[in-house]
């Protein structure tokens, strides 16, 4: 495990949640980092998404620490801009930053109030324990009914990228998804990094979704320290980012809240990118596709049918599909096919559309989600008790 440098990560139990494992997590930069953002696009947004984009707007895109909670999401309560301000106020304090420098994030159930107690009087410890050695525990901190840990690494030239995530259910990109956290040494003024940012998130984040619900908390974050000293080619710097940033959506999708198959969704020959990602989101949030998947079931209209509701402009006759490398249709058409066969091949773990539009145009999109399951149902009809 290759770190950035210039970071240190803590975490611990403050009690926020209700199972007894580490629920509040401190991402430090030694130095003021390069820092940019996107959040979700959900027109109810909890307080910490609205304080993190002010205080990226009062530094310009400047930041020295992340702090995350899991277990509540400060969203929809009374208290909740008090709670968001007065923990990082108590951070800048702990840390000896100014307060717009501290960016923080909360996952977990809405409409629940925050006691900002439980924060504050923790700090003094999460300060304490900080360490550039502890980024897998800040990793685990933040993760909600994920069932795995997820972390990925990338390197541009001699500098390096980490981040983590965390994400299960009530994942449905519309810019970004979840909570995510990229840390790199490499120097990248902010600028810059809002760029990268955003090309990055348009190919993994916002290519991402397990049930097609948008969280009020969806914030992705990445902090350049500089510390390595690094000024990577913009072209290894996008490589790195994209890397890292694909890799965590991948993750999640494969841990999506009651799944047991992840399905990768390839769209070809559409009139433009925008219209292939339409495609293939609209195939990815389908229940009807999601649980054919579950079932093994090779019912290819309901892909084709996914993909006439979505908006897109194309013509059916043109349309070839395939799954797990099997054409099942063939110009809008039933292809011959052993269909006992590939009910074998669809048991596997991980699956794959292919949808082609026959001609000349070169829109394309990569898109991941997973199947439908009860086991999902399971696990949000008792979110809550």
């Amino acid at each position: 495990m290759n770190l950035p440098l210039g970071f240190r990560y803590s975490a611990l139990y403050a009690g926020i949640r209700k199972a007894a494992k580490p629920d509040l997590a401190l991402i430090v930069s030694d130095a003021p980092a390069s820092a940019a953002a996107v959040f979700t696009t959900n027109k109810v947004q909890a307080a910490p998404v609205r304080l993190s984009r002010t205080h990226l707007q009062q530094t310009g895109g400047t930041a020295r620490a992340v702090l995350v909670n899991a277990g509540n999401a400060n969203c929809a309560t009374r208290t909740g801009d008090k709670v968001a301000l007065a923990t990082c106020r108590e951070a800048a304090k702990s840390l000896g930053c100014e307060t717009a420098e501290i960016l923080p994030s909360s996952t977990g159930v809405i409409g629940v109030e925050l006691n900002p107690a439980l924060i504050t009087a923790a700090l003094p410890a999460l300060v304490s324990g900080l360490s550039e050695k502890r980024f897998l525990d800040a990793a685990d901190a933040i993760l909600t009914t994920d069932l795995v840990r997820k972390v990925a690494f990338a390197g541009a030239g001699r500098a390096r990228f980490a981040g983590m995530t965390k994400g299960s259910g009530m994942i449905h990109p519309g810019m970004a998804t979840t909570l995510a956290y990229v840390m790199t040494d490499a120097v990248i003024p902010p600028a810059a990094l809002r760029a990268h940012l955003k090309a990055a998130v348009e190919r993994s984040y916002n290519r991402l979704s397990v049930d097609g619900d948008m969280s009020t908390n969806d914030t992705l974050l990445v902090l350049a320290s500089g510390a390595s000293g690094v000024k990577p080619r913009k072209e290894a710097i996008q490589d790195a980012l994209d890397e890292v940033c694909q890799s965590l959506a991948r993750q999640i999708a494969r841990d999506g809240e009651g799944a047991k198959k992840f399905v990768e969704i390839e769209v070809t020959g559409a009139r433009d990118e925008a219209s292939a990602a339409r495609i293939a989101r609209a195939i990815a949030n389908s229940p009807l596709v999601k649980t054919a998947i579950a079932g093994s079931d090779p019912n290819w209209g309901r892909i084709l049918c996914a993909a006439g509701y979505s908006g897109a402009s194309f013509d059916p006759s043109q349309v070839d599909i395939w799954l797990q490398g099997v054409k099942v249709c063939r110009k809008g058409l039933a292809a011959p096919f052993d269909e006992g066969a590939l009910t074998k091949k669809l048991d596997a773990k991980d699956c794959s559309i292919r949808f082609t539009i026959a001609g000349a145009a070169k829109g394309s999109a990569r898109f991941w989600t997973c199947d439908l399951t009860h086991g999902y149902i399971d696990i949000n009809a008792s979110y809550r008790t």
